[in-house]
């Protein structure tokens, strides 16, 4: 048995919905890639078995929050397969340190001392990036294997939910916005937290009081950041 079939279909919960909505996605295509990668010994990121932990973590039925990233970081031992997020004992990164500093500038006195978000997750914040693997030290090198696809998918199902907060940050993510139900849900939109665009406006979005508002409005428990 291949080490790749667990990746040939989402954590339960999701398949679930997936396949009550009549939506079906190819992960074939994605698997198929990272199996013959791994079979030319070229490294891939995240580790096999946290590609889908934005699923495992944030199921959903608990999903409120969506943020979309890009693709995770390139760099050996780094990503953990939520957008922004790196795994424990890792440096913090400038974007991740820039969305620190607004969440601090927004709610007050808020410690981040790890760059870790699975807190976040667990608390209903679907990390997602558009890719979600890249091959070692080339960004944006997996965004054309089908992971899109995916995404697209699940954001779909997830207009079946109500009052969902969605979190777009940079022009990519922007420009998936025109998926998103906005009868049912919230979009707030910013430029991209990175040292090159967060001056031009990520810095006093309020994105994060924003969300915790409409989440309370609509008596829902909002996140604690």
């Amino acid at each position: 048995m291949s080490k790749f079939n667990h990746l040939l279909q989402l954590p339960a919960d999701w398949h679930k919905a997936l396949k009550e909505e009549g939506v079906a996605i190819d992960l074939s295509k994605p698997t198929t890639e990272l199996e013959t990668l791994f079979k030319n010994k070229k490294n891939f990121y995240p580790e096999t078995n946290d590609i889908y932990n934005a699923f495992k973590l944030c199921s959903f039925k608990d999903t409120k929050v969506v943020i979309l990233g890009q693709d995770p970081y390139h760099q050996k031992g780094v990503a953990n397969g939520l957008a922004f997020s790196v795994n424990k004992g890792k440096k913090i990164p400038a974007s991740l340190r820039n969305i620190y500093k607004e969440i601090h500038s927004d709610l007050g006195v808020v410690t981040h001392h790890s760059g870790d978000l699975s807190s976040w997750a667990r608390q209903g914040v679907l990390l997602i990036n558009f890719s979600l693997t890249v091959e070692d030290s080339k960004p944006g090198s997996h965004f054309s294997i089908g992971w899109s696809n995916v995404v697209e998918s699940v954001i779909e199902i997830l207009n079946k939910k109500h009052n969902l907060v969605y979190l777009l940050w940079g022009a990519n993510s922007i420009n998936k916005r025109h998926l998103i139900n906005e009868k049912r849900h919230v979009v707030f939109t910013a430029p991209h937290p990175s040292p090159l665009s967060a001056y031009r406006g990520f810095f006093g979005c309020r994105h994060f009081s924003k969300t915790n508002s409409f989440l309370l409005k609509n008596k829902i428990i909002p996140i604690d950041w």
